[in-house]
């Protein structure tokens, strides 16, 4: 089976060898960097996703985009995601425009609403309007796509690659298919074969609405190292830093060392040696009929050298063994 192979990022604030967090700044040249390395090892996609909080560094993923268009060659640039709700859909379309532009075709968006709202009171949105703005935005947005009305500057060949980002409701599968985009999952808990019932739904869906069929990814978070534990030693007190803060916002309970280990052998967390990353990846694959998995690479502040020793190990190990493993399926 065709599958693309990608990596993900929200830009976290990342630690030097002292643990003091670097600056945003700093954050956003090494992100650069880490795309670069990105598409030297044969990486497919990056995207970037939006927050407007301490502990991440995009903002605005285009910005950055268009940064890495000018220094690299062939990997494909998106988002991951686009928070729709709070932005301006002909807006949105007109910079992802110009990243395709100034990439020679490589740009695509993935739209949603994020998983934080902290968006909403900053441009003056109202969290109770959270399910009618997406759903009047998207509508807007998917009739520029096609010309209506037109808006410049226009995408230059064909139409601009999009995707909706799902967390697992069967209502936005449903939305998805109807406008004919691709359906990204967002699967970072638990077993990645509960979310089977989602694809089935979406592809009758999208054959039932008489749509074309589009592929299926994932987007999961994980980390590479030389050794299982080498990686899981490496992410353990960053994710667990990361994961306590959000449980405290959330109301969740503490994330243990169980769990965290429970995740990454059997659920949705692909941390380990690149054998091991890319036997959980191809297996996700086969279960899920994916055409794209997109690999969360930047979880809690790891350090920008375990990152790029991870990309790098991603792409040249990982990818290559992912795509031995499915040859023939």
């Amino acid at each position: 089976m065709d599958i693309e192979l990608g990596l993900d990022t929200f830009g976290d604030v990342t630690f030097d060898a002292a643990g003091e967090p670097l600056s945003h700044a700093q954050v956003l040249r090494n992100l650069v960097e880490q795309a670069v390395l990105a598409d030297s090892v044969g990486v497919d996609f990056i995207g970037l996703g939006e927050h407007h909080r301490e502990d991440f560094a995009v903002s605005s993923p285009e910005v950055v985009l268009a940064a890495i268009a000018a220094r690299t060659e062939r990997i494909r640039l998106g988002s991951a995601v686009t928070v729709l709700s709070s932005d301006d859909p002909i807006r949105v379309f007109q910079r992802f425009s110009e990243v395709d532009a100034l990439s020679n075709g490589r740009a695509e968006v993935i739209l949603g609403r994020g998983s934080f709202t902290e968006s909403f009171p900053l441009f003056g949105f109202d969290l109770a309007d959270y399910e009618r703005l997406f759903e009047e935005k998207l509508d807007r947005f998917a009739r520029v796509r096609e010309g209506q009305p037109a808006v410049y500057p226009p995408i230059e060949n064909g139409t601009l690659r999009t995707w909706i980002g799902v967390g697992g409701s069967p209502e936005s599968v449903v939305r998805t298919a109807r406008y004919g985009f691709g359906l990204m999952l967002a699967i970072i808990g638990g077993a990645p074969a509960r979310f089977a019932p989602y694809v089935d739904l979406y592809h009758r869906a999208v054959e039932q609405l008489g749509g074309e069929a589009l592929p299926v990814g994932v987007h999961s978070p994980g980390h590479i190292a030389e050794t299982d534990e080498q990686a899981r030693e490496e992410l353990w007190p960053y994710y667990e830093r990361h994961f306590g803060k959000l449980g405290a916002e959330r109301g969740w309970p503490p994330v243990t060392r169980e769990h965290y280990d429970e995740e990454a052998t059997t659920g949705s967390l692909y941390v380990g040696s690149p054998e091991s990353v890319a036997q959980r990846i191809a297996a996700t694959a086969r279960t899920l009929g994916l055409g794209r998995f997109d690999l969360k690479y930047g979880n809690g502040g790891l350090p920008h050298e375990a990152l790029m020793r991870s990309i790098e190990l991603y792409g040249t190990v990982v990818i290559p063994r992912v795509r031995e493993l499915l040859a023939g399926s």
